[in-house]
């Protein structure tokens, strides 16, 4: 440990200086701002510095553009935004340029523009345009990646000509966030894409073997006498649904309003105001048969956008926020309950969010959940009663990060939940230091965190730690990581923890090329080994390791395979669902999986998977896992694209807890057959850049049949057949039968329309159908027909955005006003 600690600290002390010629951008100022329509004869460009000289970092690193594919970048600005014109030159029948809804990069070639407004290499932000139109936008950090969640209100245009294809770009000043300075210098890069061929390149080069783009952008200075404007967008929407299900029809008006303010020229308020989230999308949801929730995307606009900041520490799932209600039922035998809410009403949601010209990161986050109540009724007397499952809830986050040294930074961070009444309330801290060195070759990482809860009648402190250091450029990296968390520590209010009460040890080793090689453009090779114990008590758990490799071809195709080992005994404390008084014994289970993703430019692809798993153990020769996935894809054209999906996953002679069955301090395990299987379709008709169709369907059935005979989990982790119990007679409960057919379809069909920048209209109908039952040897067709005798929801719903800017606005009453 001694090493370790001298390499961390010398961290803290030594850097190294990053020593490299930038390139600069001097912009100058335009009393005639061009037309964004793609084409150059405005007098705005007639004298605007060329940028050209673009380098290639992928897959060549250090190639120059031939001068019929060079690219050819001006820049100008006036008091309400910057232009940007880029000429793409190449062949006509190269370009590549599928139509497709907003951040999908599809197979298109792309023109990309940074700022960097601080000039401080850690906070881009970044606007691209593809050749067919469509707009993408991120902000971008080394500490978290690209954040294509976060969506500006900007305006672009595209021609194709005769020897390539051009680009008109007008960035207002309310897409970027900056302080007004006398003489300031910006980070600039512009990126271009060639689809084609894979090839990208950037005006000022970067070196690809050290990550973080930032500390290559080049400068962008002239720009004067420009003041941040009054930061102010209007979002409102009005909504109407309609749901039929099980003969009742439902219908629902709704109206709010999404705002953002710049409070500062560096920190932004987004609220909403009534929220409304009818058209998010459909959970992927999937039989868990395991002790650990599942885990779902956020689907909600709202908590897509902006969170950065609030996602250090992984202390944050959104989803916690209106979803299923804490508290638990209080039922008498003869009672029963009314309707149960599956979600809780959002009530408002705020987040306040920005970084100081010195790094500062500042986030506030604030939701209010309604207090819910559910009807209980007195089956005998038919007497009603009500009880709170859920009061008015706060969830709070803060956040201050301090970033410094172009590629390093320092978090504290605090998430809260306060329920009223006799509810349980939480509170989770954390400090974390995430350093890397100013070449940025290597790097440290550092986390402490303490978890606190009251649910009235206890109150628990937990504590989690981390500590990590590796390289992390060129083509050889290693890292070592341990991590600790006690069995106190929770942060499942407002965050996501699978498990707690662990000691690990991880160490990886990676080799990668960034060069073709005769077969390959890139290729990675990477191992790792896993060392687990509780922390309480200290006891080991289990080890494992595995390999990873994956490349491209030089045909653009891509492919890999990898392998997983659990070497030796390997002990579940979690599988038997009594705290860790007990465990559950797996011995040598060894896995492969290897997979090919074929090049997306041509009419069909290809994404396929195929894996075995087995357990090398005389006691269970006969359990077996074999997997595959096979997800045709057809781009017919650059407007229609259709993706179809079926994947399957067969368990033989699995084992595990049947179902919550512990009967007389014995805990029962069952040995059972699973069959796992997923068909989808999504497809996508772009009729332009605006307009757009689409369909997702995903039809979902999980089958599971257990032996008759069951398993009683002894003292040393092992299994005894049982005399006793068996399937038919482990419930006192005659119509109990562990088996399952679990079977869920659903269908989203989409009409999305951009009439105006930040603006849209999108229609949505939905068809939900849900089936369980315990037929588990029914047919695929039998289970089918089964799910359609259910009741469907059917539902259909419109709803309109509309952006309005306070300074457009302004300017409108401004002329009213003059004109009068």
């Amino acid at each position: 440990m001694k090493p370790f600690l001298i390499t961390f600290f010398a961290l803290l002390i030594s850097f190294q200086t990053l020593a490299q010629d930038k390139k600069s951008y001097q912009i100058k100022r335009t009393d005639y701002p061009p037309k964004i329509d793609g084409v150059l004869d405005d007098k705005a460009w007639s004298d605007a510095q060329i940028a050209t000289d673009f380098t290639e970092f992928k897959p060549d690193v250090g190639d120059t553009a031939p001068d019929n594919k060079k690219t050819k970048v001006q820049m100008t600005y006036d008091d309400t935004g910057i232009y940007v014109a880029a000429y793409c030159y190449d062949n006509p029948e190269d370009i590549m340029r599928q139509f497709t809804q907003r951040d999908n990069f599809g197979q298109s070639d792309f023109f990309g523009l940074i700022f960097n407004p601080n000039n401080d290499a850690q906070n881009n932000t970044e606007f691209f345009v593809f050749s067919s139109g469509t707009q993408a936008d991120a902000v971008e950090s080394p500490n978290y990646g690209e954040d294509f969640g976060w969506n500006a209100v900007w305006e672009s245009s595209v021609k194709l000509v005769d020897d390539g294809w051009i680009v008109e770009i007008k960035i207002p000043y309310r897409a970027l966030r900056f302080t007004q300075q006398e003489d300031p210098t910006w980070g600039i890069q512009f990126h271009r894409h060639y689809r084609k061929t894979r090839e990208q390149m950037t005006w000022s080069a970067i070196d690809v073997t050290k990550g973080n783009i930032g500390l290559y952008n080049a400068e962008l200075k002239g720009i004067k006498n420009i003041t941040p404007p009054t930061r102010l967008s209007f979002f409102p929407y009005a909504s109407g649904l309609v749901s039929t299900f099980d003969g009742q029809t439902d219908s629902d008006f709704a109206a709010g309003m999404d705002i953002k303010y710049g409070l500062t020229e560096n920190l932004t308020l987004d609220a909403t105001l009534i929220p409304d989230f009818s058209q998010a999308g459909f959970d992927d949801v999937q039989l868990n048969l395991g002790p650990f929730e599942q885990q779902f995307s956020e689907q909600r606009q709202f908590f897509t956008e902006g969170v950065d900041l609030f996602s250090k520490g992984n202390l944050f799932y959104s989803r916690r926020i209106g979803d299923r209600a804490s508290g638990r039922l209080s039922l008498d035998d003869n009672e029963s309950v009314g309707d149960f809410p599956e979600k809780i009403q959002l009530l408002n949601a705020v987040k306040v969010s920005g970084r100081t010209k010195n790094g500062l990161g500042i986030g506030f986050f604030n939701a209010v959940t309604e207090k819910t109540e559910v009807s209980i009724t007195n089956e005998d007397t038919g007497l009603k009663r009500s009880q709170v499952i859920e009061p008015l809830a706060n969830y709070n986050i803060m956040v201050l990060d301090q970033q410094f040294n172009k590629n390093s930074a320092i978090t504290l961070i605090n998430t809260n939940v306060t329920r009223d009444g006799d509810f349980r309330d939480a509170n989770v801290t954390g400090l974390l230091l995430d350093l890397v060195n100013k070449s940025n070759t290597y790097g440290a990482i550092a986390e402490v965190k303490m978890s606190t809860f009251n649910d009235v009648q206890n109150k628990d402190n937990g504590y989690t730690a981390r500590l990590g250091l590796g390289k992390n450029s060129g083509n050889l990296r290693y890292s070592a990581t341990y991590d600790y968390a006690d069995e106190n520590y929770d942060i499942n209010d407002l965050g996501i923890l699978f498990r707690n009460n662990y000691s690990n040890f991880n160490a990886e080793v990676s080799y990668r090329t960034f060069e073709p090689s005769k077969n390959f453009n890139n290729t990675y090779l990477g191992t790792w080994i896993n060392y687990n114990q509780l922390a309480n008590p200290n006891t080991f758990t289990g080890a494992n390791t595995g390999f990873n490799f994956n490349g491209q071809t030089k045909t653009l195709h891509n492919l890999g395979i990898n392998g997983n080992w659990n070497f030796g005994k390997q002990y579940d404390y979690f599988e038997p669902r009594n705290g860790f008084d007990s465990y559950f014994v797996t011995e040598n289970y060894a896995q492969a999986n290897m997979w090919i993703s074929s090049n997306y430019n041509l009419f069909f692809a290809l994404d396929a998977n195929l894996g075995y798993g087995r357990l090398f153990n005389d006691t269970r020769k006969n359990f077996n896992n074999i997997w595959f996935g096979l997800n045709p894809r057809f781009k017919f054209n650059d407007k229609f694209l259709m993706v179809l999906g079926f994947d399957y996953d067969n368990y033989t002679a699995d084992r595990g807890y049947v179902n919550g069955q512990e009967i007389d301090d014995r805990i029962l395990f069952g040995q059972r057959d699973r069959v796992d299987m997923t068909a989808s379709i999504s497809g996508s008709y772009n009729f332009n850049s605006f307009n757009a169709l689409t369909l997702s369907f995903r039809n979902y059935l999980s089958t599971v049949t257990y032996d008759n005979s069951l398993y009683v989990l002894q003292d040393n982790g092992t299994l005894n057949r049982s005399d006793i119990y068996t399937k038919n007679n482990i419930s006192s409960d005659p119509d109990f039968d562990p088996d399952i057919n679990f079977n869920t379809w659903n269908l989203d069909l989409s009409y999305t329309w951009q009439f105006a920048p930040g603006s849209n209209l999108t229609a949505l109908y939905r068809n939900q159908i849900f089936n369980f039952s315990n037929d588990s040897e029914a047919s695929f067709f039998d289970s089918t027909g089964d799910l359609f005798k259910q009741e469907q929801r059917n539902t259909f719903s419109l709803k309109l955005v509309y952006f309005i800017d306070y300074n457009d606005l302004k300017n409108v009453f401004k002329k009213k006003s003059k004109t009068s």
